[in-house]
């Protein structure tokens, strides 16, 4: 194995998404050094890996990072292509130094400062961002008793679903009925699939999000999400829990709209398997080709070798970004970082901004302290005899 070469930054940012991007953005305003590591080969491949036919929830007037709107109209829904060119326009335009195919394996702690393991090459930094993101593809949740179907029952994560065409002749199963999952039962029955839709109820957004009322309501959505559902707030901690523990209410299909295209919809939760099919929390086995498990994803914080504290949700505890406990060590794109915005594109750049903040100010007090330090008395030489 080739030996490492090291290169010294003084801030890594691990992740060259939406998070990322708005902390790189950020730091570059404040004249910081820094490097954005990604896996991925091209900005904005995270958003070209979800399925095509998705649409962005929020309209562009709130889909654009900090210094550059999104294009087009401002009460359009961007499609996830459209999303991930933005991001590659992005990087460009603000010259970010966003490094991309280098996954990042490990992160140690060393010296006072963080040492970062990348294949052949290795990072020291007084700072790491980790922005790994909400939705980590790599980590999507499947139950254990999936493995018990049945071979021949075609299954697939959300991570995986691209269209209707994926699937063979016969009854769905689509497990979790959050929007996603709502998204893709509507699509499926849409296209003449018998489609079952499993879970409890999430609720559904109240507003048609492309009614003509959008316009008018949606500024005071962009408040609730921004200023009243915050970790400052008392109605914010208390539905902090909530939100980070399940799926978000159905936004753009509704209740009506999949009862409209034929998806029998199950209050249910699938808990496991009888003879090789998918079994219902009540009782009923359902009989069918495929399973399309729309059950989330998992943070994976394994490649961090030390211990970062976990809040009373199971989160890396932190504080606007800063983990107390590792100074130089921040997150952003968390699930309600701070805000309910905080793991939506609204919300990247104000989170990205607390913590370009707290870095600048970091290297401040460094400096100050460096200036500080007394220096060494120069050693005092004996005089010799006869001097």
């Amino acid at each position: 194995m080739a030996a490492q070469r090291t290169e010294r930054v003084e801030t890594v940012v691990v992740g060259g998404g939406q998070a990322g991007l708005a902390v790189g953005y950020h730091l570059a305003r404040r004249n910081r050094p820094f490097v954005i590591l990604d896996a991925n080969e091209r900005a904005g491949d995270s958003w070209r890996r979800r399925w095509p036919s998705l649409r962005l929830y929020s309209p562009a007037l709130v889909d654009g990072l900090p210094g550059m709107r999104f294009p087009g109209p401002k009460y359009g829904y961007p499609t996830v292509l459209e999303m991930a060119e933005y991001f590659e326009t992005y990087a460009e335009r603000f010259s970010l130094p966003v490094v991309n195919g280098v996954r990042v394996e490990t992160l140690d702690r060393e010296d006072g400062g963080y040492v970062l393991s990348a294949g052949e090459r290795r990072f020291e930094a007084d700072n790491v961002v980790v922005a790994t993101g909400v939705f980590q593809h790599e980590h999507p949740v499947v139950p254990a008793f999936a493995d018990a179907l049945d071979p021949a029952i075609a299954q697939l994560h959300s991570a995986e679903y691209r269209s209707p065409e994926q699937f063979h002749d016969g009854p769905v199963l689509v497990v979790g009925a959050a929007h996603s999952g709502g998204d893709i039962a509507y699509e499926l029955a849409r296209a003449g699939f018998p489609t079952v839709l499993s879970g409890r109820d999430t609720g559904q957004f109240p507003l048609n999000i492309h009614s003509r009322l959008a316009p008018l309501v949606f500024p005071l959505i962009r408040f609730a999400w921004t200023r009243l559902l915050t970790a400052s707030t008392p109605l914010g901690r208390k539905a902090r829990p909530h939100i980070r523990g399940h799926g978000g209410p159905l936004l753009r299909v509704k209740k009506s709209d999949l009862a409209e295209a034929g998806v029998e919809r199950v209050y249910e939760r699938t808990t496991g398997v009888v003879d090789g099919k998918p079994q219902l929390a009540g009782g009923r086995v359902v009989d069918v080709a495929s399973v399309v498990w729309c059950t989330g994803f998992r943070n994976d914080y394994g490649w961090i070798r030390f211990a970062v504290p976990e809040d009373e949700d199971g989160y890396p505890a932190q504080m606007r970004g800063a983990v107390a406990a590792s100074p130089g060590l921040y997150f952003t794109g968390l699930c309600f970082l701070h805000s309910f915005s905080s793991m939506l594109i609204l919300g990247a750049g104000r989170d990205g901004e607390r913590v370009a903040s707290q870095i600048a100010a970091r290297a401040r007090d460094r400096a100050k302290g460096a200036e500080r330090k007394p220096r060494a008395a120069a050693p005092r030489v004996a005089a010799r005899p006869g001097e």
